[in-house]
């Protein structure tokens, strides 16, 4: 559930030699380095605050009013020093690390929501299409307090997630609280999360093409969009808009061949760490899916991570009109480290820039063309005064035609065009470029 940028690695750790060797591994300490040493830290700090962790873990475990287990205690202390770092370091229990990797693949349990912990409580980065908490209603920024009547804070992030999860079909009532809105409940049941993380569909002459996740299936499905609609169009297409509104992130490989789809050379990203050798660079490859076609790149608060580093790799090297709103500003990169027994830990290992260099951390991506959320609605011409609202008038003795039924489910993107503020601009500006450059040419 928590939209991290990702990449995998694998490490391993040496035998487990009592509970304070356990509890030194787990926690990551050991003899200070030279760096450590240059920081003021000496190796009898180390050891002595291990002897205090030691200290403590014997104490709970003899004097705690309820028994608790070795392991729910140690896994606790080690949550407890990478949640501290930040919000998006972690400790992944078994069920966890599973979860996560099915998550990856684009299918898993729960409420279809992406999530951070902000000030105790839980910040909505994003709804995900066609989940439970995106047909509930739930916002980029919204602030979930309690869950079934139970305050969040205090809780870890991990936790907080747990929670939220549970047997399909289940409900679960989460108290929110909403800028410029009283708090409300709402009620969510539970579902398995089937992730079509690329759709398109044409919106006259444009191809749109929606991006909801970073997930294993994104770069094949954006090339299968992409052709698809250049094969409808053929010489009408006028161009595309890549729609990242309220996409909270995912895998960084994908980021990067998604960015690589588009361009023809040049940096896509880097990455700087706490070690200046592990800093890395990546470019893009020749070969441009669209053939050159104009691309507008919509974002919004919603957009995090993977999709910052789509849309600001486009922006930088002019590849894209990037427009909507201010993205999230989640500029650091999570690493899965494995670890025995089936765990793992979340860690946030480095930053990363876009081509020009801008950290993304914080400020995230100023669009292009800054155009507020906002809703198209059609003027009421049932309340102008027609012939029906004349005193005496003629009745129709024609017979009355059935009226045609209306079409539920999703709708389409010309449809949402119509009401969508910002995907309406997208599409009017790439029709204007199509039509200034066709005047060009002639």
């Amino acid at each position: 559930m928590n939209g991290t940028l990702k990449r995998q690695t694998t490490r391993t750790n040496g035998s487990v030699r009592g509970i304070l060797a356990a509890s030194a591994l787990c926690l990551g300490l050991a003899v200070a380095t030279p760096a450590a040493l240059a920081q003021g830290n000496t190796s009898a700090d180390t050891y002595r605050q291990l002897n205090l962790f030691g200290d403590v873990f014997e104490r709970v475990r003899a004097e705690y009013v309820e028994e608790v287990s070795d392991q729910d205690l140690i896994e606790s202390a080690i949550n407890g020093m990478l949640t501290s770092l930040d919000p998006h370091s972690n400790f992944l229990s078994s069920k966890g690390y599973r979860d996560m990797r099915v998550q990856t693949r684009g299918e898993f349990g729960g409420l279809g929501i992406e999530v951070t912990m902000e000030n105790g409580v839980i910040k909505v980065v994003s709804p995900i299409d066609d989940t439970p908490a995106s047909r509930a209603g739930l916002e980029p920024g919204d602030l979930i307090t309690h869950l079934d009547g139970e305050a969040i804070l205090g809780l870890t992030l991990g936790q907080a997630v747990e929670k939220m999860r549970g047997p399909v079909d289940s409900k679960i009532v989460l108290s929110v609280r909403r800028e410029d809105t009283e708090p409300f409940e709402v009620t969510i049941q539970r579902a398995t999360i089937k992730i079509r993380s690329v759709r398109h569909e044409a919106i006259g002459n444009v191809g749109y093409v929606r991006i909801t996740t970073f997930n294993e299936q994104t770069t094949s499905g954006l090339q299968n969009g992409v052709a698809d609609l250049s094969s409808k169009l053929g010489d009408k297409l006028a161009g595309f808009v890549i729609d990242l509104r309220n996409n909270p992130g995912g895998l960084l490989d994908q980021a990067i061949s998604v960015s690589d789809a588009f361009l023809e050379k040049g940096e896509i990203v880097s990455t700087r760490g706490r070690d200046p050798n592990d800093s890395s660079r990546v470019h893009a490859t020749e070969g441009d899916i669209t053939d050159g076609k104009p691309i507008v790149v919509l974002i919004n608060g919603g957009s995090a991570s993977a999709s910052e580093i789509v849309a600001g790799a486009l922006q930088d090297h002019r590849r894209a009109v990037i427009l909507g709103t201010q993205s999230f500003g989640k500029g650091s990169v999570q690493t899965i480290v494995p670890l025995p027994g089936d765990v793992a830990m979340r860690l946030t290992t480095a930053r990363y820039y876009t081509p020009s260099g801008r950290s993304i951390q914080k400020t995230g991506i100023a669009p292009d063309i800054d155009v507020p959320t906002a809703k198209i609605e059609k003027l009421d011409r049932s309340k102008r005064r027609r012939e029906t609202d004349l005193r005496n008038a003629l009745d129709n003795s024609a017979p009355s035609e059935d009226k045609a039924p209306k079409t539920t489910g999703r709708k389409t993107a010309k449809e949402r065009a119509e009401e969508d503020y910002q995907l309406a601009r997208a599409v009017d500006l790439l029709r204007g470029l199509n039509l200034l450059n066709t005047r060009m040419v002639n």
